[in-house]
């Protein structure tokens, strides 16, 4: 998280609305040698305290969760890009790099295995919704064969979140011309990962 508390004015309902529709993220848990990291698709509950996922069984963190929960933290990265001080139209600016991120911390553990099927279908059916009007895939197209030998490689999880921590680093510090100089170059020259999104974001965010 950016330290600047001017990038932190997001409301939690905004940072677990960014959360809910991005649905990947980076789940770390701390360990005595390097972190554990693992890239996961999830689900967040309509009230933003649940979080489901699951894991392959061989990841390390599945095998740590046999001992028992842990606290844990899901990093889930949004639009960013390089700004290049050229293009505030002002002199005496820096090289920068405007993101929006969300962090949610909280207790992870494993769930019975008898919950998988059900937040298969879950998972599947958020996803496959993005995708209307194509007709949803869903795991009944698969055979019981293929179906058990894939449930049998994963397990369960659920994390209850405490704690919801979000940057939106969108040139708040910048006058409204200024940073809507450089928005205006992202959209067209932008060097990140979408650069359409955060020069919209850019250009609708203030000082406050």
């Amino acid at each position: 998280m950016h330290p600047n508390p001017i990038y932190h004015d997001a409301a939690r309902a905004q940072n677990l609305d960014f959360t809910r529709e991005r649905a990947f993220g980076v789940l770390a848990i701390s360990t005595d040698g390097a972190p554990l990291l693992s890239h996961v698709p999830f689900l967040l509950d309509a009230h933003g305290t649940l979080l489901d996922l699951h894991l392959v069984r061989s990841n390390p963190i599945a095998r740590l969760l046999r001992q028992g929960s842990v606290t844990a933290r899901i990093a889930v990265s949004g639009p960013d890009t390089y700004i290049s001080p050229d293009w505030y139209e002002v002199a005496d600016q820096v090289p920068t790099w405007n993101y929006v991120a969300v962090h949610l911390t909280g207790t992870i553990e494993l769930r019975p295995e008898e919950e998988l099927r059900a937040l298969l279908d879950r998972q599947s059916a958020f996803y496959e919704d993005r995708l209307l009007p194509k007709e949803p895939w869903k795991t009944e197209k698969m055979t019981p064969e293929v179906m058990e030998k894939m449930m049998r490689m994963i397990v369960p999880c659920q994390m209850r979140i405490e704690e919801v921590e979000g940057t939106w680093k969108l040139g708040q510090n910048k006058p409204d011309a200024v940073r809507e100089a450089a928005a205006a170059q992202v959209a067209g020259y932008g060097f990140g990962s979408e650069t359409g999104l955060i020069a919209a974001l850019m250009r609708g965010a203030s000082k406050g």
